[in-house]
């Protein structure tokens, strides 16, 4: 017959100490123990229990992540000797599993093959320049090949490259790392990352910006993009310093360009062999093409708004311009009711509903904001192509699915994507990298919004509506569109959320996406029933089951 927690419970409740019994109610036996196992409350089976109790720690962490939820936190033994009490009490009981039966898998057998690629981890390559554990590196990546991965993803760190001098460039640990990739026979992206490592969620590294651009930061901090309260954010270089000659002599675009040409040069033969297959540019913090709009250096939080990021001298002379050809010269400034970091919409003068947003005044400042985020992009992807020419190109884009479900949106305002409910802020970037004829990447594409409603209801989050959108924008010019996962990911219902947006079901025009990048290699992957998920979702994106 079927059984309750609440059977179990009584039959268990004897084996433990008084001070135990608070994590034993009938309801606490289940809320204690982590969502995977509360979700199977109804049916208790010893299958369920034993899938929760051996996943790893970070499986654990990356699930409550996506969901919200806050664990418990007690000593794992304690967990496991109360799961094997319950799990006793259960074996002569007559098990009833009552959970609703599942739709059929989708089968991709015959569809188009979309590459898999794998990042490396971030500290891969050292400050010196040289390869970190070539030994270990080296066999993880023959297991790579071996489950038919199509290559890895590195980045190409300027703080390591050229941190001591400019135009000083040091290249060796990268090129004893393209040669194993070589000799693997797998394919590369490269990311050219002009951002400091550290200080965001999943960084494990800390590799800052160049020591000779952070003492010039010292002696002119308004080379840092800032907020409202003048607080500066040495994550990457201020966009309002792409044509000022503050970098020695150099502006922040001869910079980039110089390291971008000096990498074709230093590896040439890579890209004569074909092994370098793509050249992702960073365009901003986390090399993705928006402002640091929600640092958690300065206190951000999920889901907060973010503040707007454009208080240092340069851009604010910017703003001044275009506010006085504008003919509204009091415009020239930020708004003044936008809150703080961790500020809902509603809280705002600026976001609520019918707010400032979308007042004249408002109106002109977020069209400037966007428009030299554009700019910037513009202005760095058509040297890019002179360095790389004959190469393909890509930029990442990061996905602000966090009250996307309000009128203003005001995380993706205040990150630059000018994305309210009465405009399309992503067809105006989709325009300016089909001008360059680059590929877009886009983060996010695991995440389902029923998740994301149960972890957190109040952030009105839609990452489903928001990927359709960007993923639409850019099809709509027809650039190639790749992805990435923005959390872990190692089970298979994250894995077919991904081959449900690379190959969306019953498209007329049967688009797909270009490529998908995983995030990212770690012992965790290596295990042997997450690399097996692995290796079935690798078959599955190229078509082969």
């Amino acid at each position: 017959m079927a059984f309750s927690s609440r059977h179990i419970f009584s039959d268990v409740r004897g084996a433990f100490p008084c001070e135990a019994l608070a994590l034993l109610s009938p309801n606490s036996v289940t809320q204690n123990f982590p969502r995977s196992v509360r979700a199977a409350r109804s049916s208790w089976s010893r299958s369920s229990f034993k899938r929760s109790r051996n996943r790893s720690q970070a499986d654990f962490v990356a699930s409550t992540a996506r969901s919200g939820d806050k664990p418990t936190v007690r000593d794992s033994n304690e967990d496991r000797a109360l799961a094997d009490v319950i799990l006793d009490a259960a074996d002569d009981r007559e098990e009833v599993v009552d959970r609703p039966p599942k739709a059929p898998e989708r089968d991709f057998t015959g569809t188009a093959y979309v590459p898999v690629y794998v990042m490396l981890p971030l500290g891969v390559i050292d400050m010196e320049c040289e390869l970190v554990d070539p030994d270990g590196l080296l066999d993880q990546l023959k297991i790579l090949k071996s489950v038919d991965v199509d290559g890895v993803m590195v980045d190409c760190w300027w703080g390591i490259v050229e941190a001591a001098a400019p135009q000083a460039y040091n290249w060796k640990g990268y090129r004893k790392l393209f040669q194993m990739v070589r000799d693997l026979k797998l394919k590369l992206q490269v990311v050219m990352s002009f951002h400091e490592c550290g200080g965001n969620v999943g960084d494990d590294v800390h590799i800052p910006l160049p020591s000779w651009v952070t003492e010039i930061g010292k002696m002119n901090p308004d080379i840092f993009f800032t907020d409202r309260d003048g607080r500066r954010n040495s994550e990457c270089l201020t966009w309002g310093i792409d044509k000022e000659r503050v970098l020695r002599g150099r502006t922040a675009v001869e910079a980039y360009f110089d390291y971008m040409r000096s990498f074709r040069v230093e590896f040439d033969e890579f890209f004569e062999d074909g092994i370098i297959s793509e050249i992702e540019i960073g365009l901003g913090p986390c090399g993705e093409l928006r402002y640091p709009s929600y640092p958690a250096k300065h206190g951000w939080e999920y889901p907060g708004i973010g503040e707007f990021q454009c208080y240092d001298q340069y851009l604010m002379k910017s703003l001044k311009r275009a506010a006085e050809l504008r003919g509204h010269s009091f415009w020239g400034t930020g708004p003044d009711n936008a809150g703080s970091y961790n500020s809902r919409p509603h809280e705002t003068g600026f976001f609520r509903d019918g707010g400032d947003y979308d007042s004249y005044y408002g109106r002109f400042f977020l069209n400037w904001y966007s428009r030299v985020l554009i700019d910037h992009g513009d202005r760095i992807l058509a040297l890019a192509n002179l360095a790389f020419e004959g190469s393909c190109t890509a930029t990442k884009l990061s996905g602000i699915h966090w009250w996307y479900k309000t009128a203003s949106h005001a995380a993706e305002l205040t990150a630059g994507f000018y994305n309210p409910s009465n405009r399309d802020g992503y067809a105006p970037i989709a325009a300016m990298l089909k001008k360059h004829e680059t590929a877009l990447n886009f983060t996010c594409v695991e995440l389902r919004t029923l998740d994301q409603h149960e972890g957190f209801p109040e952030a009105l989050a839609d990452p489903e509506g928001l990927v359709w959108q960007v993923l639409n924008a850019a099809w709509d010019v027809s650039i190639p569109v790749a992805s990435e996962n923005a959390l872990p990911c190692y089970d298979r219902e994250g894995y077919n959320k991904i081959l449900e947006n690379a190959k969306p079901r019953n498209d007329p025009d049967g688009r797909h996406l270009s490529a998908f990048t995983y995030l990212r290699l770690s012992p965790v992957l290596m295990e042997r029933l997450n690399l097996m998920e692995f290796e079935r979702f690798v078959k599955r994106m190229h078509g082969n089951t």
